[in-house]
């Protein structure tokens, strides 16, 4: 990168009202797209901010970055959720092998299993409403919790 004459780095040229708006669709659209098919099957909100980075991918390096996030935060929360039912499946497995004397076990390990999908979808529609008013103002947001597959 070229320094400035006073030797800093030249700051970022703020986005546009355009690109703003496009990054907070990528946000938005993958939110309710996923609400709409549940959050489980949410691996269509990946599909809404994919949309949008195919779209912006050279237009925008704005808009393009925050579509990253929220196909990888999505995506991240899909993989999650798999990983939950997985786990689910597990245990009633456990259950039914062990002839019922498993709920021992499983009953609470079902419940803290429940508590960690709450808490999960909870982040999710939070933290998806976060990125949405940052892109919306202009600003640059990472999601907490997400595995970066895409990028």
């Amino acid at each position: 990168m070229e320094h400035t004459a006073d030797g800093s780095l030249p700051q970022p040229l703020s986005p546009t009202a355009s690109e703003r708006q496009w990054a907070a669709l990528a946000h938005l659209s993958a939110l309710v797209l996923a609400l709409m098919t549940s959050w489980i099957a949410g691996f269509a909100g990946v599909l809404a901010a994919a949309v949008v980075y195919l779209i912006k991918r050279d237009d925008s390096p704005f808009a393009s970055e925050h579509a990253r996030e929220a196909i990888n935060f999505n995506l991240s929360m899909f993989v999650y959720a798999c990983v939950a039912v997985a786990i689910g499946i597990a245990l009633i497995g456990v259950t039914v092998l062990t002839l019922g004397i498993g709920l021992l076990v499983t009953i609470p390990a079902g419940l803290v299993l429940l508590l960690a999908i709450g808490a999960i979808a909870v982040t999710w529609l939070v933290c998806s409403i976060i990125a949405t008013v940052k892109a919306w103002n202009g600003e640059r947001y990472r999601y907490p919790l997400t595995l970066r597959l895409f990028g």
